[in-house]
């Protein structure tokens, strides 16, 4: 059969958190199955399973090494797959689980936070001769020298869309909410469900803290045109689907929704002004030790150049991107670099494109409930501050009224 007819599913650790829950999504594939849709279904480590290894980790050694770490993750995934698997064969559907090894999904070698060079499909095409569901471990990769990689957070999402792409099948994300909305509905009661985004919009949410879809995934699907479509495991309630374009009718919002991105770290530090040496210098080590760097804003002053930037504060093998930033600008530089904790609040929209004086709303929000902002950054359809850790939920909330996001 042609790939290209299957359909590509994913379900996220708290949808695969509890025996019962894997044997309810085994219930929900089969009525697909039943009906001769053949299934490549990727799945997540249970509920917390990422953590509780990690912890496990740091039980029985201080030093965790990167490749190591990476053998440990990914048997997470691996879990869920087969016991996804047992429950779907137990519903007498035929199902068989695969890895990223017997998959050839192959990845760059940087652990812990590993790309997708290709992939093989070879094995699944010869499955769905056998099989009505291939259950995937998703999250994982394999390096060209054959040792197991992950794909950092949210990389079970990266691996369906990757097996879609490479398919050229359709991709279902499922997760416990509905949907995209235009604000976390987990902060902001009635926050509205959005039936369409766009790919860009997507994009940015993505990457700025909503956590219905990895970037990566959503950047994937972009390239490949994969469709995809975001629902909840839990309730046959409709979904959201992103596309390229929206519909021509459909009247284009000046800002499809707000976001927050917590665990942002704010660096800022002074040094002796050497011109730009100073900052290729400084972003080429951070770059070289896997640091994610976001603002950047810089000013001279004579002899001195005052430097500010933030990161994401997420695990660098086996290590926080905090201390490893911290040790770079000391090692680079020699100084000591004043250190904050933030949150990044972003609007999204394509309509910014064609609308005049969504900034001066923007800020005139926030300055009116007393937010004050650490960095901006802005593109197209976006405007994203910076501001201090506490003041995160207030500058939330005012976008959302100013721009009419709840219901």
């Amino acid at each position: 059969m042609s790939l290209s007819k299957i359909i590509v599913q994913k379900y996220g650790g708290s949808s695969v958190s509890t025996p019962e829950k894997i044997k309810n999504i085994a219930e929900k594939v089969k009525k697909r199955a039943l009906n001769g849709q053949k299934m490549a279904v990727v799945v997540s480590a249970m509920g917390k399973t990422t953590d509780a290894l990690l912890q496990l980790a740091g039980e029985v050694a201080s030093y965790l090494t990167p490749r190591e770490i990476d053998m440990l993750l990914a048997t997470g995934e691996q879990m869920t797959s087969a016991l996804l698997a047992l429950a779907l064969n137990d519903k007498r559907v035929p199902a068989v689980s695969r890895n990223a090894f017997q998959l050839g999904i192959v990845t760059s070698d940087n652990y812990s936070n590993a790309r997708i060079v290709d992939m093989n499909l070879k094995q699944l095409e010869e499955d769905f001769k056998t099989y009505d569901v291939v259950v995937i471990a998703g999250f994982q990769g394999i390096t060209e020298d054959g040792n197991l990689t992950t794909l950092g957070r949210g990389g079970s999402d990266t691996s369906a869309v990757a097996v879609a792409a490479k398919a050229g099948a359709t991709c279902e994300i499922y997760s416990d909410v509905a949907g995209v909305y235009a604000a976390d509905p987990n902060l902001i009661k009635g926050a509205k469900k959005l039936d369409v985004i766009t790919y860009d919009e997507m994009l940015e949410f993505a990457a700025l803290g909503a956590k219905v879809l990895h970037s990566r995934a959503v950047e994937l699907a972009k390239i490949y045109n994969v469709t995809l479509y975001c629902g909840s495991t839990f309730s046959e309630e409709k979904g959201t689907f992103i596309v390229k374009n929206l519909p021509e009718w459909l009247e284009h919002p000046v800002v499809t929704g707000v976001t927050m991105a917590r665990k942002q770290i704010k660096f800022s530090l002074v040094c002796k002004n050497d011109g730009d040496d100073v900052l290729s210098k400084l972003f080429h080590a951070l770059a070289e030790n896997y640091v994610n760097v976001d603002m950047i804003s810089t000013t001279a002053d004579g002899e001195e150049i005052f430097i500010t930037f933030s990161i994401i504060d997420a695990p660098i093998g086996g290590h926080s991107a905090r201390k490893t930033a911290i040790e770079t600008v000391k090692n680079c530089l020699g100084v000591e670099p004043d250190v904050e904790p933030a949150v990044k609040v972003s609007a999204v929209g394509v309509g910014m494109n064609s609308a005049s004086g969504v900034a001066a709303r923007y800020f005139d929000a926030l300055n009116k409930c007393g937010v004050k902002i650490l960095g901006v950054t802005t593109s197209e359809i976006k405007i994203s501050v910076l501001v201090r850790a506490e003041q995160g939920e207030t500058a939330l909330k005012s976008l959302v009224n100013e721009f009419g996001l709840s219901k």
